[in-house]
């Protein structure tokens, strides 16, 4: 027992939290020899188009229901300017695909400039790079057409052009334009289209799927807005796997991702219902998530519809015969991928302008087909489309979108993989820990989507769980091969599934929010060997948490501490002598970083081992990281 008696009260505060926090001690020992393969694919990303991640995301294109797509379009985000009126015409389609254009009415006596605004996603951020502008014009016109960027309220001017044009009323014509822009403070900015009133005072004049871009990432066409593919090629994962997620199923099998209605032009893309209450215009389609994957060195996923929808929507599932139409179009689309030039569907795609097939290895049949009545018939239809894709492309591997083995073969086929999905409450995520640790090795895993869930934000005590889990996916990298966080983007003003690893706002400008998640994701990918080696420690796991791997003469070690009191670690790695220490903590349990506040970030120091042994204390409630050689 402690006397406390002759101590003021708060020196004997200060020590009674001495005490109590720094009770417990941890030593690990690294051995440099030998270990286990761990996958170079480990750490990566799933996306599909939910919370506005796509439309009004990383997608560049910034004007909101710029194509008036779907089948009840109306004027969201447009507002006409001046002495006119906007609506939507269906007698003057763009395109069958874009069967739809914005009908511009222009009243006899009319002066003044006219025309229309659009306020994008929920505001447009001007970043002062250079935008380009493209739309379609139909109507008896010859004169100049302006363009604005300006604040809502303020008035403030952030972008100013004219670009001359010459249109007729038998056909539309494509207008290209680009300016410079002054960065704005706020997303607070509509994009404005005028003309002047009097030059077609009486007619009418009609535009077809405005497009407005900011410098994209990598300066791609059609490209990704740059802040979001910054925030993840820091994060320096290894994969990505698209289209989804429940986004590729649809609610019915009309509404499903359809590949060959996302390539080509973009006035050829008809869009479709997402399965997130909006409607996705598909111009991110399936070439830009491959020249996604090459912009940012990432293996490909690539989802294919398995012949369910969401909650068997649309008389799904189809077995039988009636899978054949379904196993036929994935053979399509993987010609289109994967074949020649020489081949009708690797022709297609080079039409479009990739030459050479796309780099893919990875190929998953369905999404969560354990589950909404879709488990029966998996079996069935997981074998009539791994029999159909293997027999055309023997080298792919394939992945099962369930591990439930009522939904799979009686027995998997030797090398495919199996997906198994973790949505966990942080104390469910710990107690996986060893999840893995007895696993069949000959049937690896992909961890296609895994956080804590049913939280608006990522809090300190939910990431250090998903540390844990991720300590405890790593430690078991021979048969886990691949393991995502999903949602991965949430556009914060429109949201229908928290927490994400990356949300994001318009307003500030391109407010890109790096969550407590997103550093521990960050710190778990970047820091990574090769050979998972073996650790002995005095101690059993809980609460701290670790796992050791090396590459080369560099040793990482990760830990997690699991609890409210500070752990004395020391780690012994025969031969080193420096490193860093990176380190995520907060004694508050509850702190997160959101989009009003930043509380959580990672901290960095130089270490040095003696004698190979290196010291030092994990706060409450922290993720490290060790990086010795």
């Amino acid at each position: 027992m402690v006397a406390f008696s002759t101590l003021s009260g708060l020196s004997a505060f200060s020590l009674l939290f001495s005490l109590i926090q720094h009770v417990h001690g941890v030593s690990l020992e690294v051995s440099t020899e030998g270990g286990n393969s761990s996958s170079p694919l480990l750490y990566g990303f799933m996306f599909e188009d939910i919370n506005y991640s796509n439309d009004g995301g990383i997608y560049g294109q910034l004007l909101q229901n710029n194509g008036l797509q779907g089948s009840s379009p109306n004027l969201t985000a447009w507002a006409s300017v001046g002495d006119a009126t906007i609506s939507v015409d269906a007698e003057n389609p763009l395109t069958s695909a874009i069967p739809h254009s914005l009908k511009l009415d222009v009243p006899e006596g009319t002066t003044g400039q006219v025309g229309f605004t659009n306020e994008g996603y929920w505001g447009i951020p001007v970043d002062g790079s250079t935008f380009q502008n493209y739309f379609w014009i139909k109507g008896d016109f010859s004169n100049s057409v302006t363009i604005r960027l300006v604040g809502t309220n303020s008035g403030t001017e952030y972008a100013s052009t004219s670009v001359e044009v010459s249109s007729n009323a038998d056909e539309f014509t494509y207008v290209t334009t680009s300016f410079p822009t002054t960065k704005a403070p706020d997303g607070d900015v509509l994009y404005e289209l005028t003309v002047d009133g009097e030059l077609i005072a009486g007619k009418s004049l009609n535009f077809g799927l405005l497009q407005l871009f900011p410098e994209t990432y990598k300066s791609r066409y059609n490209g990704l807005k740059p802040q979001l593919a910054n925030a993840l090629e820091s994060v320096k994962g290894s994969f990505l796997r698209f289209p989804g997620g429940n986004n590729l199923e649809g609610d019915t099998e009309e509404t499903r991702w359809k590949w060959n209605e996302t390539i080509g032009p973009v006035e050829d893309r008809p869009g479709h219902q997402g399965t997130w209450t909006y409607y996705n215009t598909d111009g991110l389609g399936l070439m830009e998530y491959f020249y996604w994957c090459e912009d940012l060195n990432l293996t490909p996923v690539l989802g294919v519809w398995a012949g369910f929808s969401l909650e068997s929507g649309g008389n799904t599932p189809f077995t039988g015969d009636a899978l054949q139409p379904y196993i036929d179009d994935v053979l399509n689309e993987l010609e289109f991928v994967l074949g020649d030039s020489s081949t009708t569907y690797g022709s297609l795609r080079a039409t479009y302008g990739h030459e050479e097939p796309f780099n893919v290895n990875l190929v998953e049949i369905g999404n969560e087909d354990n589950l909404g009545g879709g488990c029966e018939s998996y079996a069935e239809r997981f074998t009539a489309f791994y029999d159909a894709i293997h027999a055309a492309y023997p080298d792919l591997t394939l992945i099962a979108s369930t591990d439930n083995a009522s939904c799979l073969p009686s027995t998997i086929p030797e090398g495919a993989w199996v997906d198994f999905h973790d949505y966990n409450t942080a104390d469910g995520l710990v107690s996986e820990f060893n999840l893995f640790d007895n696993k069949d090795r000959s049937v690896p895993y992909f961890i296609g989507e895994y956080s804590r869930w049913e939280i608006d934000w990522p809090s300190m005590k939910n990431s250090v769980a998903e540390a844990v889990y991720m300590i405890g996916l790593e430690r078991n990298s021979d048969v886990v091969k691949m393991a995502a966080y999903a949602p991965l983007l949430q556009l914060v003003n429109s949201t229908q599934w928290t927490p994400d690893l990356i949300p994001f706002t318009q307003n500030p400008t391109d407010m890109v929010i790096e969550t407590v998640s997103y550093y521990v994701q960050q710190m778990f990918s970047v820091n990574r060997g090769d050979t998972i080696k073996e650790v002995t420690s005095d101690s059993a796991f809980g609460p701290v948490y670790w796992v050791a791997s090396s590459a080369g003469n560099k040793y990482y070690v990760k830990l997690a501490n699991y609890g409210s009191e500070t752990q004395d670690v020391t780690v012994s790695i025969p031969g080193l002598s420096s490193g860093k220490l990176t380190v995520l903590a907060d004694n508050d349990p509850e702190a997160s970083n959101t989009d009003t506040q930043t509380l959580v970030t990672p901290s960095e120091k130089d270490v040095t081992g003696e004698n190979g042994s290196f010291s030092f204390t994990l706060p409450a409630w922290s993720v490290a990281v060790l990086a010795a050689n």
